[in-house]
């Protein structure tokens, strides 16, 4: 039988002092088992799943955050990388703060354009008559500033006709300049008017940021140099402006995967000067909780190993299992099993966690580390163990745990109704009753028609791969009193949320008992 130890003990019990070290000894042997295995063969995910997990951390408000990267990107040596990647989100979601910045430095494209053909036709092209919408806003400039500038520019216009046009020829008709040969006017624009890249008509067609697009990357390597060679005030204020608008959560995804180990370090202890999680208010059913407290808590980080095994036996215990049954290494896999199974040989109640909990004060990471890991010992032994609708409804009574069979999965017609506690024999035998009176009536109201035969084939076939799917009777899934009976939970899904459950509730044990404790 699978204790979950969700019975609360007394605290005045320090419990027994031998099964407490002998407990604390193997949740460390499997630390040390599980973390090799991350290490070994899921590093990369297992910084993905953390990355998840401070992404879901809401206690930062968007002026912490936005001082939080910058602090970051600041620290030496410098964060090429990140900035790189930050500008790509940028340039990605508000373009329009970096073309604000293009605008005002226009000049420097001259040598964006000099030498690149695909460049200038891709921003210089397409005319439409009268100047309309077809133009591109680069083609739009260079007309505008043409006319405006006639009297030192006109002659530089090259045309693919025999002959030019003059300014009042195409000011009547503005079609003309369709025939113009773009990449060569552009090309002396480049070299014989200087004038034409620091001019307001061509700052203008730069500010929405859409000439980004022509080469981002040109755009983010300029941006990133902006930043740390000339440490432009224009630059770090759009950074300042765009760290405050967009979402934590964003910002946590899209950055935190590109920087190094060190660098993540680095990141964490920022986060420990702003960082302020509500104690009168906390939620440990929200995943990223147990990981405010840690960060608040700790200062320093030497390397991110610890907090990626606690992240993913707390949060990814689904994932993690998985880890350790696909791998080939069956030493591995056997030493996890071993160890499991003798940390179940001395946790049959809850009693045994109290020496546990009470060292919460003075060493608040290790016990969240040990609950974690007990939690995922739980994942384990359920995953294992219970097999059939009948075991998992034991584990519930046995446990505590109220449930009601859910109907879920029940095949209605428009007039019938699935019971919400479900097993009921007599109601069961109702239903199939009525449902086969009208499967025969309607049998003989379409007795010679070749749509009833399809009809019953495509019923019958629906039962029978109903019963392959596990949507009959034999995989239940049941509302239970852990959550409000909100939600539908089947069998594939319950060993995760019990050792979720557990370990939020022994989490807030510690934080409703642990300051009466001396």
């Amino acid at each position: 039988m699978v204790q979950l130890l969700l019975c609360e003990s007394s605290w005045g019990d320090g419990g027994d002092e031998d099964s407490f070290k002998l407990r604390i000894s193997l949740l460390d042997k499997l630390e040390s088992d599980i973390g090799s295995l991350i290490s070994s063969r899921a590093r990369s995910e297992a910084r993905l799943w953390l990355c998840n997990a401070i992404a879901g951390i809401r206690s930062i408000m968007p002026c912490y955050q936005r001082d939080l990267f910058v602090d970051l990107l600041r620290s030496k040596p410098w964060k090429r990388g990140l900035a790189a990647q930050l500008w790509w989100m940028i340039f990605e979601k508000m373009p329009q703060k970096a073309g604000k910045i293009i605008a005002r430095k226009s000049c420097m494209l001259e040598k964006f354009f000099e030498g690149n053909p695909r460049r200038i036709l891709h921003w210089f092209s397409n005319f439409s008559v009268g100047g309309g919408l077809g133009t591109s806003k680069g083609g739009k400039a260079l007309s505008q500033f043409a006319f405006v500038n006639r009297d030192i520019c006109w002659e530089e216009l090259e045309w693919k006709g025999k002959h030019g046009q003059s300014p009042a020829m195409v000011a009547t008709k503005p079609h003309y300049f369709l025939d113009l040969d773009v990449q060569r006017t552009v090309e002396n624009f480049i070299e014989y008017v200087p004038e034409f890249w620091s001019s307001d008509e061509f700052a203008e067609s730069l500010k929405d940021g859409e000439i980004l697009s022509i080469d981002t990357k040109f755009f983010v390597d300029v941006f990133v140099d902006l930043m740390y060679k000339e440490d432009s005030r224009s630059v770090w204020e759009a950074i300042d402006e765009f760290l405050m608008e967009e979402s934590f959560s964003s910002l946590c995804q899209h950055l935190l995967i590109v920087i190094e180990e060190p660098d993540f370090c680095l990141f964490l202890e920022l986060m420990h000067k702003y960082i302020n999680p509500n104690m009168e208010r906390v939620d440990f059913g929200c995943s990223s909780c147990w990981l405010e407290i840690i960060i608040s808590k700790c200062s320093h980080f030497e390397s991110i190993d610890q907090i990626l095994l606690l992240n993913a036996v707390i949060n990814q215990g689904r994932q993690l299992l998985r880890l350790v049954h696909d791998g080939d290494e069956q030493d591995g896999q056997a030493k996890i099993k071993d160890v499991v199974l003798q940390i179940r040989k001395i946790s049959s109640n809850a009693k045994g966690l109290v020496p546990i909990l009470k060292c919460f004060k003075t060493n608040t990471i290790e016990v969240i580390k040990w609950l974690g890991l007990l939690s995922w010992v739980l994942h384990y032994i359920l995953s294992e163990e219970c097999l059939t609708p009948e075991s998992w409804e034991s584990v519930f009574t046995k446990n505590g745990i109220s449930f009601r069979k859910s109907g879920k999965y029940a095949y209605l017609h428009d007039d019938e109704f699935a019971e919400e506690n479900g097993p009921d024999l007599h109601d069961r035998t109702s239903i199939r009753a009525r449902r086969k009176k009208k499967e025969k009536s309607r049998k003989k109201r379409r007795k010679n028609s070749d749509h009833d035969d399809v009809y019953e084939d495509e019923l019958l076939n629906f039962g029978r791969s109903s019963d392959m799917l596990g949507l009959g009777s034999h995989n239940g899934s049941w509302l239970l009193s852990t959550d409000g009976y909100a939600t539908s939970w089947s069998s594939v899904d319950l060993p995760e949320h019990l050792s979720k459950h557990c370990f939020s509730t022994w989490m807030s044990w510690i934080f409703t008992k642990a300051t009466s404790v001396t």
